[in-house]
């Protein structure tokens, strides 16, 4: 008689697990075949083996150890109906009728990829559109948790094919990386799996500059880390495991593709704040609101010109600096990072690109955006267009000047400036981010549609949630579908949590980011932060007192030196600062006061807790499950039949 590991409480409620003449492992890692995501189970916890005509159960040495009817084991004989508890988890040892087998009516005629060791229907079959960091993770996220059950074919045009291998595509491919340093939260990093963060956090490839927040947990703090690391490593991670995820190095196309969407459970939308795969399916997510980011019926824009640079300031002044003022922000590993300038619309208005052979000017970094790196001369040249910085060029330029006292106050040489780019910012307020795109057929198992990462909730980068945001958005994703999968069409119910998780993370994320792009005058009259900047630049160049504006900001400084100060060692004297504050001009000066500060206080408070909706519900059996009795051909030793199986960051002084 056939005997099986029934989950009994937990996310794997429900799921059977066939015992046959291999063994069954527990623990955290993807290849065990019960993968238990608690961080009280061991990455190879135990394991049930054949031993004669019992089952026994193996402790593997694990550092909570392994429970039978309540009782620690190392070794134990199965009997039917014994309850097994493992990291929080429970299961039951049962037999059951080897005549009959539960499969999902609906799901018989739409196998179409086979994977061995998986039974008949099984696999989930997911579709990701967008290979950066929220893509990639999601896609090792699901790997991890669900192994062979799941199937995952991943889009991205900015990738090319090196060999048997996926790599990204250079510069003079097309494709200008990214080289912005985020700031990831220890409440994202820590529920990647380990073989991710180990990856990931290697010696001298991320710095600990900013202090632990609301964000932070276990006592880790936030981790500045380069962008293109990020994408660098989870490509060469998603490479090693080919089995179960295909790249394909080119644009998903939502028309040309349309067929392929609908064969797959899941279409995770990933592409950026740009996404035409979103635009697509907009009648299925519902149009996108601005309304509530506007001030006098106009949508609030900022545009920001990021200077990349090198800084010779240590990590504690850098960080001081940067909370005290809202017009220049320098986010740096070790100091090498991008000195990001929030613009005025004047300012804005001179960011373009001149053809110095045509002489005709172009938007290029101010649409695209594209990279313009310095050259041999000092120009700075787009390799895409063909243009040169035009500010730059001229010596007149009240950009250009203004961007040098940025450079000024972080102590940047002009030899350490090395590229510039631009990006304009808004936000508008999504009215949901899961919708089924296609429903169920005799030959299609119906598609859910999901929205992450910029594509859901783009994020004004000022306050530094996009990529937490995205990496929380992918962990909720990625649980939702492990522990919802049984082989069967899914739900609108499946996916409550998960909904209920993105809309907690848009409201809370894009309220703090609002915050950082206006603020209540002296007459309590709402303003772009960017206008106030331009208040300050005209009253600074109209005649102000300099030295009483240079008081106004070190009284600032002091109080902000002394809530950072038990946090982080090393901050700087009144001398170093007031050195760094005498060599502005008169309107910089200015232009730094009426700024403000950076609103941490006001924007502080709880954090949206991606792990309290992963909390287990005994799962219910529901009146619209369609299934049917069948006479199984085959039962594979491992058969599944009946189983379900992370901007900136930065909390200043909250």
């Amino acid at each position: 008689m056939p005997y099986a590991i029934v989950g009994h409480e937990g996310p794997l409620t429900g799921q059977r697990f066939l015992i046959g003449e291999e063994p069954v492992t527990f623990g955290r890692r993807g290849d065990n075949n019960v993968v238990i995501t608690s961080e009280r189970a061991s990455r190879f916890h135990a394991e049930v083996r054949a031993q004669g005509d019992d089952y026994v159960l193996q402790d593997r040495g694990s550092r909570n150890g392994t429970l039978v009817n309540g009782r620690k084991i190392t070794s134990h004989v199965l009997q039917p109906g014994d309850t097994i508890s493992i990291g929080g988890e429970t299961f039951r040892f049962e037999t059951f009728d080897d005549l009959e087998t539960v499969v999902d009516a609906s799901m018989l005629p739409t196998v179409v990829r086979a994977v061995p060791g998986v039974g008949m229907g099984q696999v989930l079959h997911v579709t990701i559109s967008g290979g950066g960091p929220v893509g990639l993770s999601l896609a090792l996220l699901l790997e991890h948790l669900m192994g062979h059950r799941v199937s995952i074919t991943m889009y991205d045009g900015r990738w090319t094919r090196d060999g048997a291998r996926i790599v990204w595509r250079n510069a003079a491919q097309g494709n200008n990386r990214r080289q912005q340093v985020v700031t990831v939260q220890s409440r994202q990093y820590l529920n990647l799996p380990e073989d991710v963060q180990e990856r990931l956090f290697t010696t001298g490839s991320y710095s600990e500059m900013w202090p632990a927040g609301p964000d932070s947990i276990r006592g880790y703090s936030p981790r500045n880390i380069r962008i293109a690391h990020v994408e660098d490593v989870l490509l060469d991670m998603v490479n090693e495991k080919a089995d179960r995820i295909r790249l394909i190095p080119e644009n998903l196309d939502p028309v040309a593709h349309r067929d392929g969407i609908a064969q797959d459970h899941v279409l995770a939308i990933c592409e950026g704040g740009r996404s035409r795969t979103r635009e697509h399916f907009g009648d299925r997510f519902g149009q996108a609101d601005k309304s509530i980011y506007s001030l006098d019926g106009h949508h609030v824009q900022d545009v920001v010109l990021g200077i990349r640079v090198k800084s010779d300031l240590p990590d504690p002044m850098i960080v001081l600096l940067t909370v005290a003022q809202n017009r220049f922000l320098l986010n740096s590993l070790r100091g090498e990072g991008f000195l990001n300038v929030r613009l005025t619309d004047a300012e804005a208005k001179e960011v373009i690109g001149i053809d110095p052979i045509r002489q005709v000017f172009e938007e290029c970094i101010a649409s695209n955006p594209c990279l313009m790196e310095r050259t041999e001369s000092g120009d700075f040249h787009c390799s895409t267009h063909q243009t040169l910085f035009l500010p730059a060029l001229i010596r007149g330029s009240a950009l250009w000047r203004r961007v040098q006292e940025g450079l000024t106050l972080f102590g940047i040489t002009e030899d350490n400036v090395s590229a510039v780019t631009g990006f304009r910012l808004d936000m508008v307020q999504r009215p949901r981010f899961t919708s089924r795109l296609f429903f169920p057929t005799s030959t299609t198992p119906g598609t859910y549609g999901f929205l992450l990462g910029d594509a859901a909730n783009a994020i004004h980068f000022w306050p530094g949630r996009g990529l937490n945001s995205g990496l929380a958005s992918a962990i909720s994703l990625a649980r939702s579908l492990n522990r919802n999968w049984r082989g069967r069409p899914f739900r609108d119910a499946d996916f409550v949590r998960h909904e209920a998780a993105m809309s907690m993370l848009q409201y809370r994320h894009k309220s703090r980011a609002w915050n950082a792009m206006v603020a209540a005058d002296e007459q309590g009259v709402t303003r772009a932060i960017k206008d106030k900047i331009a208040q300050g630049l005209e009253e600074g160049a109209a005649g102000v007192d300099r030295n009483a504006d240079i008081d106004v900001l070190m009284d600032r400084l002091r109080q902000i030196r002394s809530r950072l100060a038990p946090r982080i060692p090393g901050m700087p004297d009144d001398a170093a600062l007031l050195e760094r504050l005498s060599e502005l001009r008169s309107e910089t000066v200015r232009s730094l006061v009426v700024s403000g500060a950076w609103d941490t206080l006001t924007v502080g408070g709880e954090e949206v807790d991606i792990d309290i909706f992963d909390t287990p519900v005994p799962a219910e059996p529901s009146p619209a499950d369609a299934t049917l009795f069948v006479r199984p051909t085959t039962t594979a030793p491992h058969d599944l039949s009946g189983t379900t199986g992370p901007q900136p960051v930065h909390n200043e002084a909250e």
